[in-house]
C-alpha cells in the first residue's frame, strides 16, 4: 500500500514535469517569449499536453521507471531515463504528423532533453537528499577509517558500498595500488595515494584503521607481499577473496573478511582436469580408508562430486565417521553410501568387506600420523601403518580393485622418525604389489597441511586464545605446507594418472619456516608478536629434523601434465625378501621391541634414527 502511494505520487509528479518540459521547449524554440509563438502552434499546445502526458507515462511504465530503488540509482536507470524519453518524444513526432498538429520540428527534439534533465534530476536529486538526511555522506561516530588496497572494479564497487551503506560504520579515506598510471587519480571521491611499499606512510598520515585487500585476481604471493607490508601497521587487514564473488555487485562487502593463513601461503590454485577424473570414479565403487580423517574426509566430499555408483567410509573411530556420514548425506542426498566401522589391522575383517562390496578404486588414508606419539609407541605405528596397508594392498590385489592410492608423507623420505620408516615401508609394499597384480598401485606424497587434526596451526590458534606463548621447536625449522582441499585435488588427479608403481610427488611449494607462520597467526588474531603474544622455543622433538625432503636420491623426478605433479621413477622392491622381512618384524615387535629401530633400518636403509633433533 505505502509503495503504491508512492508510485501514484510520482506518476502525477512525472506529469507535472512533462507538461513543464512540454512548455519550457516552446519558450526556448521561441526565444523565451510567449508572444513569438504563432497562432497556428499556440492553438495545438493544450491538445499536446494531454497526449503527451498520456503516451509519456505509458511509455514509463513499459520502460519501468516505477520500479527501481531510487535511493541506489545509478548508470543503469539512467539509462532507463533516456531510452524512454526517446522512444516517448519519437512517438508523439509520429502522432503530430499523423494527427497533422502543427508543431515546430524541433520542439520534440527539445523536449526530449528537457525530458530527461528533469525527470533524472527529480531522481538523483531524492537519493542525494536521502544521503543528507539519513547522513549517507556524513561521516558516522566511531566509523572506521579505511584504506583500500586495489584501484580496480573490486575497490571502486567497495567505495561505492560504503558511501551508500552508513550502517557498515566505514568510510573510504584513500586507496592504495600499484599502477603508478592510477596515482593522484580518484575513484568516488577518494584519492589513490600510492604503491604498496607507502601503506605504513599512508596508514600514519591518514589515521587508518582498517586495511581491505581488494585485488581478488591477484596471486597468493602477490597477497603474502601486500600483506607482509600490512603488517607493518597496527591496522585490522581485510580481504575480498576471489574474482567468481564480484558476480553480484551489491554484497561484495559481505564477502570481505578477514585474511586467513591460507591466503599466505603463495601458492597458486590447483586446475583439476575434471574429464580424466570423473573417467575412473564416476560410476565406480570407491573405498576411502581413514575416511573420518582430515585428508579422508575431504577426500569423500570431493569422489561424492563425481559421481561414484558407491562411496564406502572405512574408519576405526566412529565419531569422524559420523560426522562426515552426516555432512554427505544432507549434502548429496543422491549418493549411495556405506559408512563401516573397521580396523585395517585386522585382514579377515578387510577380507570379508572387500569381499561384500567389491570397490573399483581405494584411497589408502587410515594411518597414524603423529611423529611425537609414534616414537613414544612404535609398535603401534608399525601395526597400522605397515601391517594395516599390507591388509588393504593385498585384499585389493586379491578381490581385483582397479586402482589403489597409498597417501603417503614427506616425512617417508629419508625418515629420522618411525612414522617416517613406517610410511616409507608402506610405500615398499604398494610398489612391490603392483609388479605383478593387475590392480595398479600408487603413492602420492605430500607434505603438512593446514588445519588438519594434531598440526601446528590448530595448536597455534590455541594458544594464542589462551594468550600465549607460543611454542616453536626451533628458529630454523621449516615445513611444507598446503591446505587439505588443495592436498586432495592434487591427490585425485594424481591417481587419474596412475599407470602402477609410481610413486607421486606433490609440488609443495617453498618451505615455510614455523615461526614465520606462527608470527603471521598472531598478527591475523590481531596480536602484536612479542609484545602481546610471546614466542618460546621448545627444541627439537626426537625423530624431528630442520627440514622434510619431497625426493630420494636415487627416485629422480620426471614431469606430468599438471604442473603441480610429479613422478619419481620407481624403484625396484622384490616382494619375497619384503614379505620375510616384514614376517620378521612381526616377531620383532612382539617379542623384542627394543629391537625396532635396528630392524627398520634394514628394511629402509636410509632411515636414520635422530634423537632430540640431533
Amino acid at each position: 500500500m505505502r509503495q503504491r502511494i508512492r508510485t501514484n505520487a510520482l506518476i502525477i509528479f512525472d506529469i507535472v514535469l512533462i507538461n513543464f518540459s512540454l512548455i519550457l521547449a516552446y519558450l526556448l524554440r521561441f526565444d523565451f517569449s510567449y508572444k513569438n509563438i504563432p497562432v497556428w502552434h499556440s492553438q495545438f499546445i493544450v491538445r499536446l499536453l494531454i497526449v503527451s502526458s498520456i503516451v509519456k507515462i505509458i511509455t514509463f511504465i513499459a520502460f519501468k521507471l516505477y520500479n527501481s530503488l531510487w535511493k541506489y540509482a545509478g548508470i543503469y536507470e539512467m539509462g532507463l531515463i533516456v531510452g524512454a524519453s526517446f522512444v516517448s518524444n519519437s512517438i508523439m513526432i509520429s502522432y503530430a504528423f499523423l494527427s497533422k498538429t502543427r508543431v515546430p520540428r524541433s520542439i520534440f527534439p527539445i523536449c526530449m532533453l528537457t525530458d530527461i534533465f528533469f525527470i533524472a534530476s527529480v531522481r538523483f536529486a531524492y537519493r542525494i537528499f536521502r544521503r543528507v538526511v539519513k547522513g549517507e555522506i556524513i561521516r558516522i561516530k566511531n566509523s572506521k577509517r579505511v584504506l583500500i588496497f586495489g584501484a580496480g572494479e573490486a575497490g571502486a564497487i567497495i567505495v561505492k558500498e560504503m558511501k551508500i551503506h552508513p550502517e557498515l560504520k566505514s568510510t573510504p579515506v584513500a586507496i592504495i595500488d600499484d599502477d603508478i598510471f592510477k596515482q593522484g587519480k580518484k575513484i568516488n571521491g577518494v584519492p589513490i595515494v600510492g604503491q604498496r611499499k607507502d601503506i605504513a606512510t599512508v596508514v600514519e598520515k591518514k589515521q587508518i584503521d582498517e586495511i581491505i585487500i581488494a585485488v581478488p585476481s591477484a596471486s597468493r604471493k602477490d597477497i603474502n607481499e601486500i600483506f607482509a607490508e600490512c603488517s607493518k601497521t597496527q591496522c585490522k587487514v581485510k580481504i575480498l577473496p576471489s574474482v567468481s564473488q564480484l558476480i553480484d555487485e551489491s554484497v561484495v562487502m559481505q564477502k570481505v573478511r578477514n585474511v586467513n593463513i591460507e591466503d599466505l601461503l603463495g601458492r597458486e590454485p590447483v586446475n583439476l582436469d575434471v574429464n580424466e577424473v570423473a573417467s575412473y570414479i564416476k560410476g565406480q565403487v570407491v573405498l576411502v580408508t581413514g575416511g573420518g580423517g582430515s585428508i579422508g574426509s575431504e577426500l569423500c566430499r570431493q569422489i561424492a562430486e563425481f559421481e561414484p555408483k558407491k562411496l564406502i567410509i572405512l574408519d576405526n573411530y566412529e565419531n569422524n565417521a559420523y560426522d562426515i556420514q552426516n555432512e554427505l548425506l544432507h549434502n548429496k542426498p543422491g549418493l549411495e553410501l556405506c559408512t563401516i566401522i573397521a580396523n585395517i589391522r585386522e585382514k579377515q575383517r578387510m577380507e570379508s568387506i572387500f569381499r561384500m562390496y567389491k570397490p573399483d578404486v581405494v584411497f589408502h588414508a587410515a594411518a597414524h600420523k603423529h611423529v611425537p606419539l609414534m616414537e613414544a609407541n612404535p609398535t603401534e605405528a608399525i601395526k597400522n601403518n605397515v601391517f594395516g596397508t599390507l591388509n588393504v594392498a593385498e585384499c585389493a590385489d586379491k578381490y581385483g580393485v582397479k586402482r589403489f592410492v597409498l597417501i603417503s608423507t614427506d616425512k617417508a623420505v629419508n625418515p629420522t622418525n618411525i612414522m617416517g620408516a613406517t610410511k616409507r615401508i608402506a610405500e615398499m609394499i604398494i610398489q612391490a604389489l603392483n609388479r605383478n597384480s593387475k590392480t595398479e598401485f600408487v603413492a602420492v606424497r605430500f607434505g603438512n597441511v593446514l588445519g588438519s587434526n594434531g598440526s601446528v596451526v590448530p595448536l597455534f590458534k590455541k594458544q594464542i586464545e589462551q594468550g600465549g606463548p607460543v611454542t616453536v621447536t626451533h628458529p630454523e625449522v621449516t615445513r611444507f605446507f598446503m591446505t587439505i582441499p588443495e592436498a586432495v585435488q592434487l591427490v585425485i588427479q594424481a591417481g587419474a594418472m596412475a599407470k602402477g608403481g609410481e610413486i607421486f610427488v606433490l609440488d609443495m611449494g617453498e618451505p615455510v619456516k614455523i615461526v614465520d607462520l606462527a608470527r603471521n597467526l598472531i598478527k591475523l588474531s590481531g596480536y602484536e608478536p612479542d609484545i602481546d603474544i610471546n614466542i618460546e622455543y621448545t627444541g627439537l622433538r626426537p625423530g624431528e629434523k630442520l627440514y622434510e625432503e619431497l625426493l630420494l636420491k636415487e627416485e629422480g623426478l620426471e614431469a606430468t601434465k599438471n604442473n603441480k605433479i610429479y613422478v619419481a621413477k620407481p624403484i625396484h622392491t622384490d616382494l619375497a625378501l619384503l614379505k620375510r622381512e616384514l614376517d620378521c618384524l612381526k616377531e620383532i615387535i612382539t617379542n623384542n621391541p627394543e629391537g625396532i629401530s635396528d630392524y627398520i633400518k634394514l628394511i629402509v636403509p636410509t632411515y636414520k634414527k635422530v634423537e632430540n633433533g640431533n
